[in-house]
């Protein structure tokens, strides 16, 4: 078996004799050349045809993005990793929007830095660990700028665990351009299945929560809608009442933050992850209990407004539900774009 051949580029000598130290460890591997600068770079590119670079961008005569761009496209198949000491969130990402395979921190332990070899080899991406949560917003922000909206519904659905066609029936759209929607948000998500896809939706809802902005409809209302950013997250176990609050809301407030749950499991995890200001909870959530929910709720996130609702309303699940932290209780019928209009303003003034 041919061993892997890895060119190190950095412009101190002594940290390059710390990356051929480490990676010695690694068995299958060839340290073929080091390079200190841009020129020497490229010549050596040219010369070793190197299967891997390890790379400090922060050379002399090197431009990162633009030098990184140049690497990738002359040698599509390269594995790049960078080893650097910066950790702007700006700054890496860029890099790996310009075809990096991972970046790797230079503070963290060795045994981090031969798994990132490992994982790029592997064809995997690698972002050290302190890096992933600054790199999350950005990303999502840029997820969000190319989403669309019909995405979003997609995404949605398919969070639902709803097959293609049923999708395709609910949105009125051949499997196949089902097929096509689900082919590029995997590339844009960057994940390989519906599964991977699911779960990068529950670690990632904001992304989702944000962009599904653009599907609220137009206010109806003549009053202006509210303009400030309100986060809410909707906890019902029933996929259509929590559109039809979704479309409510949209016309109230387009510029609404909106996290969907349909059980308590998924509404702690986002209310961790979100820390809502407003929280709409039914009390009865399929088999489990909407005022136990208000309670895990209130205690993890003590500022969020928690309103319960029900189509069955009730003096006692009333008098629990205030005793658990909820600041109302509403019947669901009751429950209309004036009514919500009042609510944010209630909470904003």
């Amino acid at each position: 078996m041919s061993k892997v051949r890895i060119l190190l580029a950095d412009d101190h000598a002594v940290v390059r004799a710390g990356l051929r130290k480490a990676l010695e460890e690694l068995a299958n591997l060839e340290i073929v050349g080091e390079a200190g600068d841009g020129p020497a770079l490229f010549e050596a590119l040219a010369q070793m045809q190197p299967d891997c670079l390890l790379i400090d961008v922060t050379m002399p005569d090197f431009e990162p993005v633009v030098a990184i761009r140049q690497i990738r496209a002359r040698y599509p198949d390269m594995k790049i990793l960078v080893v650097s000491a910066y950790d702007d969130d700006v700054y890496v990402h860029g890099l790996l929007g310009a075809g990096v395979d991972g970046y790797h921190l230079k503070d963290q332990p060795l045994s981090d830095l031969r798994l990132a070899v490992q994982r790029v080899l592997a064809g995997e991406r690698w972002v050290s660990s302190p890096l992933v949560d600054k790199l999350v917003g950005h990303i999502d922000a840029t997820l969000l700028s190319s989403l669309t909206a019909r995405q979003c519904e997609i995404l949605s659905l398919l969070q639902q665990g709803l097959d293609n066609q049923t999708i395709a029936r609910r949105l009125g759209l051949s499997v196949k351009t089902v097929e096509n929607h689900l082919t590029r948000l995997y590339r844009q998500l960057g994940v390989q299945s519906r599964l991977e896809a699911v779960n990068y939706i529950m670690q990632h809802p904001e992304v989702l929560a944000t962009s599904r902005q653009a599907t609220s409809m137009a206010p109806v209302s003549s009053e202006a809608p509210v303009q400030q950013r309100v986060t809410m997250l909707l906890v019902d176990d029933n996929a259509r009442y929590r559109h039809q609050l979704r479309r409510m809301i949209g016309k109230v407030c387009p510029q609404a933050m909106i996290y969907e749950a349909q059980n308590i499991r998924e509404a702690v995890h986002l209310t961790q992850r979100a820390a809502p200001q407003l929280v709409l909870v039914d009390v009865i959530l399929g088999e489990e209990d909407g005022i136990r929910c208000t309670r895990r709720i209130k205690a993890l996130s003590p500022p969020s407004r928690i309103i319960l609702i029900s189509a069955y309303p009730d003096r006692q699940f009333h008098r629990l539900g205030l005793e658990a932290g909820a600041v109302a209780f509403l019947d669901k019928k009751d429950l209309d774009t004036a009514t919500l209009r009042q609510i944010i303003d209630d909470m904003i003034a």
